[in-house]
């Protein structure tokens, strides 16, 4: 039975196996689990089908220990919603069970932004959140999750956001149950080599946590990554919670997976801390 406000999956079955069974087998064939894991402010995660990108994300995710509340940041691909969209309430269905929005922090960040609305249009056709959400259940099943999609390209307008976010985190004394997730592939449809140069030029503005290079970057190699915003807002809001480096865990394209090098995406698993 739906339950209100209850998101259905729009990928299951295509970008991840919309049984659980499979889907379990398929995650832990990607991880390690004797990894040692570190608490993170954020991390940066791939979002395209699990055969491509989940062995990157499945390692990024399993490096870390996951915190009660997790603020998504995503693309908006489909164009539907507003620019800075919210989703409030409800749950996030996904074959390994109901995830829960965390109301409350959705309420206080909506109370504090000028740029925030409460849309879900946005969300149901979106697929750079829910893929996430199967991967961190696997590694903890009782976390609530705050799901933003981004429209806006405009950098003083996303560090202005990551200063709201971050404020309230700060405000409400939650920096040690609250961390970010921004969903984003790399260079789309390269040369594997082409890639991989565009792609280590934007991980290491990323990872010295440097979105003002990191837009410089992408405008003058012409890098297609595709979550520049939800990047950039995480740095910034990062930073503000006093993170200090970033690390690249996995980086790795669809070439290792379809045997193909001719016309690429790279995906890239980075922690913030």
């Amino acid at each position: 039975m739906k339950q209100p406000n209850e998101r259905r999956p729009c990928v299951a079955g295509q970008f991840y196996p919309a049984v659980a069974e499979e889907l379990n087998k398929m995650i832990a064939s990607f991880v390690d689990r004797s990894v040692q894991k570190q608490d993170v402010i954020g991390c940066v995660l791939p979002h395209a089908g699990y055969i491509y990108s989940g062995r990157v994300a499945a390692q990024t995710i399993a490096s870390v220990n996951i915190k009660d509340t997790i603020v998504l940041l995503g693309p908006n691909h489909t164009g539907q919603g507003q620019t800075f969209s919210i989703n409030s309430s409800g749950y996030w269905q996904t074959p390994l069970g109901n995830v829960e929005v965390n109301s409350d922090l959705a309420g206080l960040f909506l109370s504090k932004s000028k740029y925030l609305k409460d849309d879900c249009l946005a969300h149901q056709d979106e697929h750079s959140l829910e893929v996430q959400l199967p991967l961190l259940q696997y590694f903890r099943k009782d976390f609530k999750i705050v799901p933003i999609a981004i429209k806006s390209q405009d950098l003083s307008e996303l560090k202005s956001f990551a200063q709201e976010l971050a404020g309230v985190i700060v405000e409400n004394g939650l920096s040690d149950s609250v961390m970010f997730i921004a969903s984003s592939d790399m260079t789309h449809y390269a040369p594997q080599k082409i890639a991989e140069k565009n792609d280590a030029l934007a991980i290491n503005e990323i990872v010295a946590l440097n979105e003002n290079k990191l837009e410089e970057a992408v405008k003058q190699f012409s890098i297609s990554m595709c979550g520049f915003a939800p990047i950039a807002v995480l740095i910034k809001s990062a930073k503000l919670l006093g993170a200090k480096k970033g690390r690249l865990i996995k980086y790795q394209t669809s070439g290792e997976a379809s045997g193909d090098n001719r016309s690429v995406v790279g995906y890239a698993g980075i922690t913030i801390y």
